[in-house]
């Protein structure tokens, strides 16, 4: 199977960055990845509006379906590439912190909601998700959807190694002084469960945040395969399902668990 090319998008944020011109520069950005010949491009946490928009969050926030989805969905099939990206969504009464997975035809392919809730700012708004593997299949490689602090809790990414994800997609918004997030915890945790880890960060300082960038692709092997600086960047860099494979093989701590053992973990 060939490998799947996947463009980082690390951008800068704003206070509130505007629907507007985060689309605007997704656009520019999907232009970018597909030239480099990317399948699909990931975005950062909450990426249609800024992390660091407050108390200004209920009014920004849309549907699964809303004007956010659907121009998204119009610049993925202008591109002819998948799209993953983070946003504010609101169901009825509830908000959730989610990211939405658009095929190359513009389709919706997934819709994943925040599971951990991180800091006063999303456990005061948000309304945490209860879904914690929802996949879908792009150019044949089966991706999972985590967001930021989800992917720091090994369970999470367990539950995607054991349900096939290949590639796992996490858009976020890692602050200051975490940096060992990125840069440590990401490559161990493609070891331990043996599957790629997509990780696209926001960067530079929005409101009261400072986000650290260090957007990374980690690979099964530890490695971080692309790494962006502290900047704005695009970053691209494949996900390799025969690598994969092989890598199993040879790292069998998936075969090897003993789950009757571990029941007071639960």
């Amino acid at each position: 199977m060939a490998p799947l090319r996947t463009a980082l998008f690390q951008g800068p944020g704003g206070v509130p960055h505007s629907r507007e011109d985060s689309l605007a520069a997704l656009d520019g950005a999907a232009r970018r990845a597909a030239r480099a010949g990317a399948v699909l491009l990931l975005t950062s946490e909450l990426f249609l509006t800024g992390y660091a928009v407050g108390s200004a969050l209920p009014e920004l926030a849309e549907t699964a379906e809303g004007p956010g989805a659907r121009r998204v969905a119009e610049i993925a099939a202008e591109h002819g590439l998948a799209i993953a990206y983070g946003y504010p969504e609101r169901d009825g009464c509830a908000l959730h912190n989610s990211a939405q997975l658009i095929g190359p035809d513009g389709a919706r392919l997934a819709n994943y909601r925040k599971t951990h809730l991180f800091g006063e700012f999303e456990t005061t708004y948000f309304t945490p998700g209860d879904e914690p593997v929802v996949q879908a299949d792009v150019d044949g490689v089966r991706i999972g959807l985590l967001i930021c602090y989800d992917v720091e809790f090994p369970e999470t990414v367990r539950a995607h190694a054991l349900a096939g994800t290949e590639l796992l997609l996490v858009p976020t918004a890692l602050m200051r002084p975490y940096e060992i997030v990125a840069e440590t915890v990401l490559p161990a945790r493609a070891w331990e469960s043996q599957l790629y880890i997509a990780y696209a960060n926001r960067c530079g300082p929005e409101g009261d945040f400072d986000f650290t960038g260090l957007s990374c692709l980690a690979a099964p092997d530890g490695t971080a395969r692309a790494r962006a600086g502290t900047a704005e960047d695009l970053v691209v860099a494949d996900a390799d399902p025969d690598f994969l494979k092989a890598s199993r093989a040879e790292n069998t701590y998936l075969g090897d668990r003993r789950p009757e053992l571990y029941g007071s973990l639960v």
